[in-house]
């Protein structure tokens, strides 16, 4: 008998500059719950450094889900997120989702963080998967854990 276990890899991985992201502009369109006009997230989308640093914020609280729909499955091997707060001392939770034409929904990442403006302002993370024929990438941001 042959027997292979097949389970998704996800290891945390240092974020590089000169790493050739996806063109998502062109690729897919995006799904968000809300949206602050002043910080579109065309911000958070952009390979351009700049505009990732002025990012995305939404203009109603609570929970938030942003989801990249491509135009085609897709092979994706590196996920990058980043958080900023510099105003408000807060926990926060994001859950990182994947979808393909084979699975209706599978979890990568749920992670929590405690943001602190006089320290933990800025929560990083990189992660290295192996997922084949991704159809949408789905972030859910609960921002006020308690």
């Amino acid at each position: 008998m042959r027997k292979e276990i097949v389970g998704q890899k996800v290891t945390a991985a240092k974020p590089h500059h000169d790493v050739d992201w996806l063109d998502l502009e062109s690729i897919a369109s995006v799904q968000l719950t809300s949206e602050d006009p002043a910080f579109p997230i065309e911000n958070a989308l952009s390979a351009n450094p700049e505009r990732n640093e002025i990012g995305w914020r939404a203009a109603a609280p609570g929970p938030q889900t942003i989801t990249l729909s491509f135009d085609h499955p897709l092979r994706i091997r590196r996920i990058h997120v980043l958080f900023i707060e510099h105003q408000t001392e807060r926990s926060q939770e994001f859950v990182l989702r994947y979808f393909s034409s084979q699975e209706t929904g599978r979890e990568i990442v749920r992670q929590q963080w405690v943001f602190s403006p006089s320290g933990s302002s800025q929560e990083a993370e990189d992660y290295n998967v192996e997922l084949d024929s991704v159809t949408k990438l789905e972030l859910t941001i609960d921002p006020d854990r308690g």
